[in-house]
């Protein structure tokens, strides 16, 4: 079951130590203070009209918010944070930690949940129009800035 594989991905990455060095990991990208996890990747859209990433871009948000139903059972409600901001900020030369610099690139809003001195985040990669889409989950001990 994908939920399942989810879940167990963020328990994981919950209870694995940050590393030193920011780096590629076994599920996505970690570094100090931060794990950011590509939970499900889609084909890219190079051949498609618009039509069919429309289609997949529901699916994606629907996968995302029963994901988050399970999480909001563990956790409570989540707080939803755009990102759009701190891309703004980022393009005006402001310095934006990691992960949400890695995240306000291509994921334009998040659930939060606050679970033993972490944030958990969740939320779903665009990128440009030809590219896949990704479900991803951070956790992290950085505060969004």
């Amino acid at each position: 079951m994908t939920a399942a594989r989810h879940l167990a991905t963020l328990d994981l990455l919950r209870t694995r130590a940050f590393p030193d060095r920011r780096g590629r990991s076994d599920v996505g990208e970690s570094g100090p203070g931060f794990h950011v996890a590509e939970l499900s990747t889609s084909d890219d859209f190079r051949d498609d009209d618009g039509s069919c990433r429309e289609d997949v871009e529901e699916q994606w948000e629907a996968e995302r918010e029963g994901l988050a139903l399970l999480l909001t059972v563990r956790w409570g409600e989540p707080q939803v944070f755009s990102l759009d901001s701190l891309l703004t900020r980022g393009f005006a030369g402001e310095h934006i930690p990691d992960p949400w610099d890695l995240l306000c690139n291509a994921v334009p809003d998040v659930h939060l949940w606050r679970v033993d001195g972490r944030w958990i985040v969740l939320g779903v990669a665009y990128g440009d129009k030809e590219m896949p889409l990704r479900l991803v989950a951070a956790v992290t001990t950085v505060d969004p800035p």
